[in-house]
């Protein structure tokens, strides 16, 4: 679980920087990556580069939400963890001079 939950937060971050680059390029006042084909070809021109940016922008945003919902399902259980610490400590014998307590009562601190 925990490698399946590594991967998604790479591409979660591959996705970020990626969207980060692409609303970079835009530019919302005509210009930016669009503005170099103004003059060019009109098969791929800036209406289509414009679009273009737009629905990468929308897919990627889309993608990093949809991943940060699946990694939290994903997340490593911290309580399997805790257990098997718990267990072990309470495995330990005592060295001498330590003091013990039964399992239901923990130590005050004295105030």
């Amino acid at each position: 679980m925990q490698a399946i939950y590594i991967t998604i937060s790479i591409v979660i971050v591959i996705a970020s920087i990626l969207l980060t680059l692409v609303v970079l390029v835009q530019n919302s006042k005509g210009g930016g990556l669009a503005a170099n084909f103004a003059a060019g070809n009109t098969t791929f021109g800036v209406r289509q580069t414009a679009d273009f940016l737009e629905k990468t922008t929308w897919a990627l945003a889309g993608t990093i939400l949809v991943l940060c919902v699946v990694a939290t399902f994903v997340i490593p259980n911290k309580a399997s963890r805790n257990s098997s610490v718990k267990s072990q400590i309470e495995q330990t014998v005592p060295t001498e001079g330590q003091p013990t307590f039964p399992s239901s009562e923990t130590p005050q601190d004295p105030q």
